[in-house]
């Protein structure tokens, strides 16, 4: 169907008609603005708004189809072609909306909001040299595994992701390997109402501790939904969440910041804990080290709030040095470790309102020198200042940049990652001021990424959650215990996401991972969610597993069913020798014909789709 495009004057404006965009019945698309534009003046009108829920987009036509919206009344300034609306501080902003003529009202511009987005991240570039580095895409892709083909965009989701379904691999398409993983790095502009709805749901992580603690007091909140809510929001989010990449990252800092989930003491503080990583995991590792280090979760997991200037309790001290920074090998010593502690006393709790505080009755004073760091830390009332220029230092340090640099390269390209990359990383960390995003767009630009297809194995949780993804579940209006009965499954194959009851965090390398038993309960957590067993139906809406792995259209032959299925799952065929594998699992020979009778496609379904998951074509990643 052909676009009707119209174009805006200053009349037509003024009569109501800002006709800045091309619509069709199949959506929106941004027209270019007459050369008069420039002579436009604002005008200030009250307007429909159809405000975006839900939207289809087609890059190539840059073509926005809203299948969902709100309908409101706004007061809208005109300017040209462009429109604003009054942001919370009563200031004017841009927004991606434009003019539909046809429907009297401002309509959602997809590619108008990546321009602005765009625009945007152009203007903190400007003001910030280090934020203007960019991910440029590799010029080749190499799978490291006859198992795994040199699909980018399936190697990104199953890296920056928790693995592909239909939609997200046509958005990766559509956006191309840069745009995707800039959007995913500015996590703000990707629209992701869907999954807010869900998480909507659940218990605000934002909420203060302090009225947390008031409520649990009171009998109005649970400590025990506090701790399920942190596993259910961050499920919710990998199952759901179009911001993939900042899931995987809430899950990374989350591990190497440990505080296990139900620690004693933290369900006041536990949930806020997670906003508070997930708020900082794109920025500056010194400003996350120190809402870490300072957060009323540590503090109370490490026994930083009982550490006295009598008493020193050096569990803090200690794993801000080994684990948070510097690491092990740094060279600080048993007398690093109780000057580290003497440092962090008197950042601890208040114990009224469970929340952060200075207590500088506690700090010990004295000099100090940890690693090449001295002060002479003479008052007590500027230890705080003196714990914040510790901090900074450990952040800057070169020790710390490599093992960041180490643990990133490890948990994105390959459990032996080469030392050239690491110090690569580690040089863009320090140069960009301990910022991460900077990092990662130099990782997933480097070709050691590019070439490292099938190097990672799938950890038990995100094993069961790619199955959960490629199986396309959605969860009911009534309950999201799905996301509980997730967790549970990977933890009964020894992964629940934030249950390593030691301070290291959850490992990331495949050597923890591939016990005879492991494996075994990961087999048959494929099976629990292929054939619907886990979570249950009162839980989820699941599409039928037929729709999913076969569709419209039902192949003639069992060895083309094998084919097809194989390449809905895995974006190609199995190898001959795995094909003839499978067709004798089946009990059938490659030509014998498929019928809707056949058992293959009826009541061994599940097994089937089960045994081609259970191999190296899904667990290798």
């Amino acid at each position: 169907m052909a676009l009707e495009s119209a174009h805006m004057s200053r009349r037509t404006l003024l009569g109501g008609g800002a006709a800045v965009a091309t619509v069709s019945a199949l959506g929106v698309g941004v027209a270019a603005a007459p050369a008069a534009e420039a002579a436009t003046v604002a005008v200030i009108r009250k307007v429909t708004m159809l405000k975006v829920v839900a939207f289809r987009y087609n890059a190539a036509t840059h073509v926005t189809t809203v299948t969902k919206a709100t309908k409101t009344t706004v007061i809208a300034r005109f300017y040209g072609a462009k429109i604003y609306l009054k942001n919370a501080k009563g200031a004017w902003i841009q927004v991606p909306y434009v003019w539909s003529p046809a429907k009297k009202a401002i309509v959602f511009s997809r590619y108008l909001q990546l321009q602005l987005a765009a625009a945007a991240a152009a203007a903190a570039a400007a003001a910030n040299p280090t934020s203007g580095i960019r991910v440029i895409p590799p010029a080749t892709f190499a799978s490291t595994t006859a198992y795994r083909s040199t699909d980018w965009a399936r190697h990104l989701l199953n890296r920056a992701g928790y693995g592909p379904t239909p939609a997200d691999l046509a958005a990766v398409k559509a956006a191309g390997y840069a745009g995707w993983l800039e959007h995913q790095l500015n996590a703000a502009t990707v629209v992701d109402t869907e999954c807010a709805a869900i998480l909507a749901r659940l218990p605000d992580q934002s909420l203060p501790i302090w009225r947390v603690r008031h409520g649990i007091e009171n009998g109005t909140i649970s400590g025990w939904e506090q701790f399920q809510a942190v596993l259910s929001d961050y499920t919710a989010r990998a199952l759901w969440s179009k911001r993939q990449l900042l899931t995987v990252m809430e899950d990374f800092w989350g591990n190497h910041f440990n505080v296990t989930i139900y620690a004693d003491g933290t369900a006041e503080s536990r949930a806020h804990y997670s906003h508070t990583i997930r708020t900082h995991a794109f920025g500056k590792f010194t400003d996350l080290l120190t809402a870490v280090t300072k957060h009323p979760s540590m503090l109370t997991y490490l026994n930083n709030r009982d550490s006295t200037a009598e008493h020193p309790n050096e569990n803090q001290g200690r794993e801000l040095l080994e684990l948070h920074t510097v690491g092990v090998d740094a060279g600080y010593g048993e007398a690093g470790v109780l000057s580290s502690a003497r440092l962090l006393t008197g950042i601890g709790v208040d114990s009224d309102s469970g929340e952060f505080a200075y207590q500088p009755w506690n700090h010990w004073t004295g000099a100090v020198n940890v690693l090449g760091f001295s002060h002479a830390n003479a008052s007590d009332t500027g230890g705080e200042s003196v714990v914040n220029a510790y901090l900074y230092y450990l952040a800057h340090h070169p020790a710390t940049a490599h093992r960041l640099a180490t643990k990133l390269a490890v948990r994105f390209v390959s459990d032996t990652p080469s030392a050239s990359l690491v110090t690569m990383l580690a040089n863009v960390y320090l140069k960009s001021d301990t910022a991460i995003a900077p990092v990662l767009r130099a990782l997933f630009s480097s070709n050691e990424f590019a070439h490292s297809i099938g190097a990672k194995v799938a950890r038990p949780f995100e094993s069961v959650i790619s199955i959960a993804r490629l199986m396309q579940i959605t969860p009911v209006s009534t309950t999201l215990d799905s996301t509980a009965s997730l967790v549970w499954i990977a933890e009964r194959a020894g992964h629940n996401p934030f249950g390593q009851p030691f301070p290291t965090g959850q490992p990331d390398t495949a050597d923890a991972w591939e016990s005879t038993a492991s494996t075994l309960e990961r087999w048959n957590n494929v099976l629990r969610v292929v054939a619907g067993w886990d979570p249950s139906s009162n839980d989820v809406i699941r599409p039928p597993l037929y729709n999913v792995v076969i569709g419209a259209t039902l192949p003639a032959t069992h060895g083309e069913l094998v084919d097809h299925v194989a390449t809905n799952l895995f974006g190609r065929t199995v190898s001959d020798a795995h094909k003839t594998a499978v067709l004798a699992f089946l009990g059938a020979s490659a030509t014998q014909p498929v019928t809707s009778g056949s058992a293959a496609v009826n009541w061994v379904l599940p097994s089937f789709v089960t045994v081609l998951l259970d191999s190296p074509y899904q667990s290798l990643r």
